[in-house]
């Protein structure tokens, strides 16, 4: 039985835990990574003075931030030798939950340092003053207040630039699987932005483009010729939701990989689409989603 210094303390921490593992995920871009990191700040919430930390959430905050910037180091180093492009872990959203942070917006953070990413993130999405971000990363408000700047810039063409109803993204996500997987190519061209792009994660371990696809004309191409893959073998179609932030659906296709589509829409066209099928980024969706 556990000792009632230590229930207090997971209870306390339980309390946080949802906020840092969406503080941890949005950092490292990695399910499995985000609960490792705050896994860590649990063993070290238990081995701390509790009685001492005047506010709990923001002493975990600062923890989480601070193993996440360490782990950015050696994951920045593996992403840049990933086979293919690299995605985000796909997050299912509820029905009561709306993510804030989306697809192309967390792709975007990749591109920004490490500092720069965390003082965004604790700024401009979970609300936190430059003192306490200067505190949690080490550096001067004023500092912290250019680095947000600076990854604001960066990242502004990734923020969605208009709220579509929700029914209408899930609408568009029928009709593309409807068309794509039913080789009805005329209507899936009238869904595509002239400037769409495709973006396939299979990480070495499941068929996947290399590069990212581009232009309608060369989507239109990859699509012609999976039209016949599906032609023979249709994908089991599982669900429809929301994929960070994004319509989509989770299908199981036809040499068993579960596959996760996310459509990133703008003025009712489609201009990304975002396929995972590495299945190490799948495993936290795994068999639950399957009946």
């Amino acid at each position: 039985m556990a000792s009632a210094p230590a229930t207090g303390a997971a209870e306390s921490f339980d309390a946080v835990r949802p906020r840092l593992i969406r503080i941890a995920y949005r950092m490292l871009g990695s399910v499995a990574d985000a609960e490792d990191v705050v896994q860590d700040a649990f063993l070290r919430w238990l081995a701390v003075d509790r009685e001492a930390v005047r506010e709990p959430a923001a002493f975990l905050t600062r923890v989480v931030t601070r193993l996440c910037l360490d782990q950015l180091k050696s994951a920045r180093h593996r992403r840049e030798t990933y086979i293919g492009p690299w995605l985000p872990e796909p997050v299912l959203e509820t029905e009561d939950e709306v993510e804030d942070v989306t697809l192309p917006l967390l792709l975007a953070l990749e591109r920004l340092t490490p500092l720069e990413r965390a003082a965004f993130l604790l700024h401009d999405v979970f609300g936190l003053g430059f003192e306490e971000i200067g505190e949690t990363i080490g550096r001067e408000p004023a500092t912290c207040r250019q680095l947000a700047s600076r990854a604001r810039s960066h990242v502004r063409g990734s923020r969605p630039r208009f709220d579509m109803p929700r029914e209408k993204g899930l609408e568009i996500a029928h009709a593309f699987f409807a068309a794509s997987r039913g080789g009805d190519m005329t209507r899936l061209q009238s869904l595509l932005a002239a400037d769409v792009a495709v973006y396939s994660d299979g990480g070495g371990k499941k068929p996947a483009s290399l590069k990212i696809i581009t232009g309608i004309q060369e989507v239109m191409r990859l699509q012609a010729g999976l039209s016949r893959f599906f032609a023979e073998s249709m994908s089991k179609l599982v669900r429809y939701g929301f994929i960070n932030g994004l319509p989509g659906f989770v299908t199981v296709e036809r040499d068993g990989t579960l596959q996760t589509t996310a459509l990133d829409i703008r003025d009712g066209e489609i201009v990304g689409i975002y396929v995972t099928r590495n299945p190490d980024k799948l495993k936290h969706i795994g068999t639950a989603v399957v009946q």
